[in-house]
């Protein structure tokens, strides 16, 4: 999201100055006319932070050239002469476009710096390391943004979560709360196995669905140009001839009629309804109806919701200390799961459940209605032996392997139900183009 630095002058007459996030400068301006008014200061300048092309004489008397973010390029100038540089250019890129970093990217530098942090190496060098040794220049910025701002004092999770455009919501949430908790390697451990795991399910599945998904686009194609086209004009062509058509026919003739007819206005409302529903899915009450019917639907659902069951445990167990301050991990670990129904149950009825009536922690998760049963069992147990992380954990390494095993019945389920309709559309082409062939005029058409 971009970054927005605003000026101001208090009615004292002192310098107000501050950093915000907004998705355009727009709602960057309304966001800081709202801070002047509740602080009472003049807005000056609103600065988007850009990036500047530089171009300096070392003082061995090598040229050195690159890019940097800044919000003005005074900024960078002084960044160039503190390190003793002679500035010769500095002038903004008119033309800032770089490929986001790829999944893959991302979950090397995830696994590199958890590799990293169990060698006890600290975080400060790890990200030095990173910096010079990621390819892609928008993660590099990226690390070197969240450098900066450790060092400047700004808060884990809010560095972190402020990219997360870039690293994706969940590998920005762990990634901030591992910075600021007494167990960061572990935590990037856990991020860094989760999202390895996702990457192979990701590249499975389109690996296994690749072949069979281009072979039913085709199909579907060759499909409505046999209905639309072809069978209609052999069946017009056989009722010049007073010809009676068979009953597979002549249902094809009045489809391709009704398609002649309001085709364009189907194809409108199908584009429309697509279109509607896309944008229906990215409000906060469509995404959280569309999370709440994933995890019910068959066969995937069930998985899903294993996942996002996995997600929580993991954060829990990593987060979750026994000392009374569950009501935080349980707010962290159900942001984190990534299904925003699950966590909006946890929240209205887990919580304040455990908060207001003082319900134990087993009974509370279960009246949200989004754990299973085993992962209720588990914590029940773990409740009862006082070893509720312990148990969290095991329910997460358990669901991680079932969802392991269960991805392939999954792949192997869509595959099936591509192939049956491939069988079943390929079959009705064969009945109507047979009974095509198997016309034949009767004695009244020679008589004629």
């Amino acid at each position: 999201m971009p970054e927005y630095r605003f000026t101001g002058i208090a009615p004292t007459g002192q310098l107000v100055q501050g950093v915000l996030f907004a998705p355009s400068r727009r709602a960057a301006r309304q966001k800081v006319r709202e801070l002047a008014r509740q602080h009472q200061f003049l807005l000056r300048a609103l600065e988007p932070r850009q990036v500047f092309l530089y171009k300096a004489r070392h003082p061995s008397g090598r040229i050195l050239r690159g890019e940097q973010r800044a919000f003005s390029k005074a900024e960078v100038v002084r960044a160039l002469e503190n390190l003793g540089l002679e500035v010769i250019r500095v002038e903004r890129k008119l033309l800032d476009l770089q490929l986001r970093p790829s999944s893959t990217e991302v979950i090397l530098f995830v696994r590199l710096a958890a590799n990293l942090l169990q060698e006890k190496l600290p975080f400060d060098e790890i990200l030095l390391l990173l910096e010079q040794d990621v390819r892609n220049p928008v993660l590099r910025q990226v690390i070197r943004d969240i450098h900066g701002d450790l060092k400047r004092g700004v808060e884990a999770r809010t560095a972190f979560m402020k990219h997360q455009h870039v690293l994706g919501r969940f590998t920005a949430y762990m990634l901030g709360m591992a910075t600021q908790s007494g167990n960061m390697a572990e935590i990037f451990e856990a991020t860094a196995r989760f999202l390895e795991r996702r990457e192979d399910f990701k590249k499975s599945l389109r690996s296994a669905l690749i072949t069979p998904a281009i072979t039913l686009l085709v199909l579907i194609g060759a499909f409505i140009y046999y209905i639309w086209y072809i069978f209609p004009e052999t069946a017009r062509l056989f009722q010049k001839f007073g010809i009676t058509l068979p009953p597979l026919t002549a249902a094809t003739l009045h489809i391709a009629d009704w398609l002649d007819q309001y085709g364009l206005l189907l194809f409108g409302g199908v584009l429309a309804l697509l279109v509607g529903f896309l944008f229906w899915s990215r409000t906060p009450r469509g995404r959280l109806t569309l999370d709440r019917l994933l995890i019910r639907i068959p066969i995937v659902g069930p998985l899903l919701h294993k996942i996002h069951v996995e997600i929580f445990c993991r954060v829990f167990s990593v987060l979750y200390s026994g000392s009374g301050e569950n009501i935080e991990v349980m707010k962290l670990a159900a942001e984190a799961c990534g299904n925003t129904y699950m966590e909006r149950q946890i929240k209205t009825r887990t919580i304040p459940l455990m908060v207001a009536q003082g319900m134990d922690l087993v009974r509370a998760m279960a009246a949200s209605g989004v754990f299973t049963p085993i992962s209720l069992a588990r914590f029940r147990a773990g409740a009862e032996t006082g070893a509720v992380r312990k148990a969290a954990q095991q329910i997460a390494d358990y669901y991680e392997r079932e969802t392991g095993f269960r991805m392939k019945t999954v792949i192997e389920a869509i595959q099936i139900g591509i192939a049956i309709f491939l069988t079943i559309a390929i079959t009705i082409l064969t009945l109507i183009s047979s009974e095509v062939a198997l016309i034949s005029p009767d004695a009244g058409t020679y008589l004629r």
